[in-house]
């Protein structure tokens, strides 16, 4: 039942953050009924040039500090934090109403890990299309991408050794490790995702772009030539490229 006062003492939300500070308290405030309900916020700044550590300290219940780098961020998260389940949530991305049942849905399971769908933001009807499309991919394939607010048991992260430190594709090489040692619980409540990238680099042009990553992963290329191509010039003005990788270059 939504609104049940779930136990989230078990819980540690990690939050990768980079020059956030236009957009981090409001992100932060929309889960901090997580927070009153034992939840762990636990924000990993990767040295911002802003205020972003500064505002968000308030409202989380830990601020550590990493190297920019969205996995070694997450990974540094999870060293300080002592509970047994475990969340990693893009600052972009807004949790359902559900949340907390969801949460105590997978303690409750015998999964070892899962993910939520995952609904783009804007409203043309195309963005619901390309979210039914990742939905169901995600679930024929039992792989799934950060945005869609991975969760984990500790000691699921710690068998597979954490998020592997490659520059690009860090959440698809994570979740195949995880999917060798059970299919995720997936959450049909799902998460809201910016659509922001979409909107400004073109929705086909960023399909194409992320399907062809994905075939190239794949197929063995090696991380750092796919992080090369996703910030190529040819796919991103330069200044798009610096709005962006304030979320997803790390």
């Amino acid at each position: 039942m939504v609104g049940r006062l779930t136990d989230l003492s078990e819980w540690s939300i990690v939050i990768p953050v980079l020059n956030e500070q236009h957009s981090i308290c409001q992100s932060l405030r929309s889960i901090q009924h997580l927070r009153h309900r034992g939840a762990e916020l636990i924000l990993v700044d990767g040295h911002s040039e802003d205020k972003t550590g500064e505002l968000g300290r308030p409202l989380v219940d830990k601020v550590c500090l990493s190297k920019p780098g969205r996995a070694l961020q997450m990974n540094s998260g999870v060293e300080h934090s002592g509970r047994h389940c475990l969340c990693f949530l893009h600052v972009d991305t807004l949790f359902p109403e559900d949340v907390a049942d969801q949460f105590n849905r997978f303690q409750s399971s015998t999964r070892e890990w899962g993910r939520f769908d995952v609904q783009l933001s804007g409203d043309r009807p195309i963005f619901k299309l390309i979210s039914l499309m990742v939905n169901l991919r995600s679930r024929l394939t039992a792989i799934a991408t950060g945005d869609q607010a991975i969760f984990v048991t500790r000691s699921a992260f710690d068998s597979v050794g954490g998020y592997p430190d490659i520059p690009l594709m860090e959440d698809i090489a994570f979740s195949k490790a995880l999917k060798k040692r059970g299919r995720p619980l997936c959450v049909g409540s799902p998460v809201v995702t910016s659509s922001r990238r979409w909107e400004e680099f073109g929705v086909w042009r960023t399909v194409f772009l992320m399907w062809k990553l994905r075939w190239q992963f794949f197929r063995g290329v090696p991380p750092e030539k796919l992080h090369k191509q996703y910030y190529a010039k040819k796919y991103y003005s330069s200044y798009s490229v610096r709005t962006d990788e304030r979320m997803n270059e790390y």
